[in-house]
């Protein structure tokens, strides 16, 4: 009976001896700036009506990946054919999920300008939040390694879409580094957790 009492309590405190400090901050993860979206509608493309990307997936606006048939998720709120203004205003709010995933998948003592982060959110925009919270890119920033060279490193290894090299992959890979190395006085990240 005791050792089952210590069992228990252990096995309710394992979330909180394995729960990262990067999970338990609540921060809102700043906008992307101009250049960021600008990088982002280039190398996604406009599209008014649901079509395939270049590995069949179906895709509206710019680089908005539809959820169910037809894009129904956005309607009525956005209707077909988009403009490239309402495809701007959906691309925006899908940008709040990759822009929080960096927020939070960045330890506090990462320190990113605008257009570093606004590199990451592009990479993370086009592979993904889950590849990118267990990304070596991640992994070396939080462990404190200079964020230009991590950057210039790892984003040039993420060329892959369904098995192949694409090369609108290692343009958009090479044109996030370079945006990475625009120097800015804008800061972004940390961001002050109230």
């Amino acid at each position: 009976m005791h050792a089952q009492a210590i069992f228990a309590f252990g096995i309710a405190l394992l979330p909180a001896t394995f729960a990262s400090p990067i999970e338990q901050r609540a921060c809102i993860g700043p906008n992307v700036n101009d250049a960021t979206v600008a990088l982002i509608k280039e190398f996604e493309g406009f599209v008014a009506r649901p079509e395939p990307d270049p590995i069949g997936l179906p895709t509206v606006g710019y680089g908005h990946l539809c959820q169910k048939t037809n894009c129904a998720e956005i309607q009525p709120k956005y209707s077909f054919p988009l403009t490239k203004a309402t495809a701007t205003q959906l691309l925006m709010e899908d940008l709040k999920s990759p822009q929080q995933a960096i927020t939070l998948d960045t330890a506090e003592s990462v320190v990113l300008n605008a257009n570093q982060y606004g590199a990451l959110v592009s990479w993370a925009f086009n592979e993904g939040n889950g590849a990118v919270a267990d990304s070596t890119l991640i992994k070396r920033l939080n462990a404190g390694e200079d964020t230009i060279k991590v950057i210039s490193e790892e984003l040039p290894k993420w060329v892959y879409a369904g098995g192949k090299v694409l090369p609108g992959l290692q343009r958009r890979r090479a044109a996030e580094v370079e945006l990475a190395k625009t120097p800015t006085s804008e800061k972004a990240l940390p961001v002050k957790c109230g």
